[in-house]
């Protein structure tokens, strides 16, 4: 390893070995370490890469076998360019997009036609078939800046995780206003994929997406319901990046949102990821339990509109049949807050039928 062992550089060893030892990552040290080339280190051909593409092109082989290459020339073309006139989070939306539904990519026949398909990215339902790769202190390159992030968490060579470390002296506040902040000025295609950003002094940890204040970065204080919370670096690792964990918080539990006016990245707090899942496999297990699904509590303000769109789009994404979801409540601005939350996500299509006028009127409409 280069360079002095500070405690900063400490505490980025001590969570890339959590990353190795405990849940199961690949971990690379690269700082003036790294060798370029396609032959190199992480296969990039240059410090602006933030793609790992060999690691990509293999993954997309594996996952969509048979095809002639330049259908994986495509989807590597469309995952890795950038845009200078499209906002960060409107480039992270269209990813996103590409990630859960696939890469779009037009594939000749041998009559000549032209075959539509969509390539995927991720094994979602197999989460250990895919690679997971921690980087630590990594050089990106913008213009004409150069930094050198924490650590990178890349899976099937797309950089879905972003960790900027303190050491325990200092408030993780520091990390968001300075690190995290400069960061996103002067790299910001560096956030053009990422799922979400883990914020830590080595104790304590926070997690956010891109658009977040860091007002709104939260804590994961738990494993499983019915667990005393801690708020601890482990728990938020084990919580948040355990492989199946992992997957299924970047499938079912990131939302934007524009029912504001602005697009706005939503994840999940603790206590959604673990309620919602566990209503999904009420649901799943519903004859077992002769329909009674349980009651899903929430405070007020603790979101559950939200809430509501994480269990509707996971049962619709992850169980076979035809459900319909109905919403029923006591009050009309609730009734409306639900509904262009629905909207604002894209869950719902505001031209279809799909709200009462009032009780006594009920319109089932189509749900995306």
């Amino acid at each position: 390893m280069s360079g002095p062992m500070t405690e900063d550089r400490l505490v980025q060893a001590t969570t890339a070995a959590y990353f190795r030892d405990v849940l199961g990552w690949d971990s690379i040290y690269a700082y003036n370490d790294e060798v370029l080339g396609p032959d190199g280190t992480l296969g990039r051909r240059s410090e602006g890469e933030v793609v790992l593409t060999r690691e990509l092109r293999a993954a997309l082989q594996d996952l969509n076998p048979g095809l002639p290459a330049d259908a994986y020339d495509q989807a590597v073309r469309l995952i890795v360019e950038t845009s200078a006139v499209k906002s960060l989070v409107q480039i992270n939306r269209e990813k996103y997009g590409y990630y859960r539904n696939g890469v779009p990519v037009a594939v000749k026949r041998p009559d000549g036609s032209t075959q539509d398909l969509r390539l995927r990215v991720f094994d979602f339902g197999e989460p250990t078939n895919n690679r997971f790769l921690v980087v630590r202190e990594l050089w990106v390159a913008g213009y004409p800046y150069r930094r050198r992030p924490d650590i990178l968490g890349f899976v099937n060579g797309i950089s879905l995780l972003f960790i900027e470390l303190k050491n325990v002296h200092k408030d993780i506040r520091h990390a968001y206003d300075k690190n995290l902040a400069d960061y996103r000025d002067t790299i910001p295609h560096l956030f053009d994929h990422n799922a979400f950003i883990l914020l830590s002094n080595g104790q304590r940890a926070k997690v956010g997406t891109i658009t977040s204040q860091y007002g709104h970065f939260h804590e994961w204080k738990r494993l499983a319901e019915g667990e005393q919370g801690v708020v601890d670096l482990e728990t938020a690792l084990r919580g948040l990046c355990s492989k199946a964990n992992f997957m299924d918080i970047f499938e079912n539990f990131l939302l934007f949102d524009e029912s504001s006016g602005k697009v706005v990245k939503i994840m999940a707090r603790n206590h959604q990821f673990l309620g919602v899942n566990r209503a999904v496999d009420a649901v799943r297990n519903r004859e077992s339990l002769a329909g009674k699904l349980g009651v899903f509590w929430h405070t007020q303000g603790s979101g559950k509109s939200y809430s509501m769109v994480f269990f509707s789009e996971k049962v619709r994404r992850k169980l076979t049949g035809n459900f319909t979801f109905l919403v029923v409540t006591d009050r009309e601005d609730l009734e409306k807050q639900i509904y262009n939350t629905y909207v604002g996500v894209g869950a719902v299509n505001p031209k279809e039928p799909c709200r009462a006028s009032d009780g006594e009127r009920i319109t089932i409409g189509t749900y995306r």
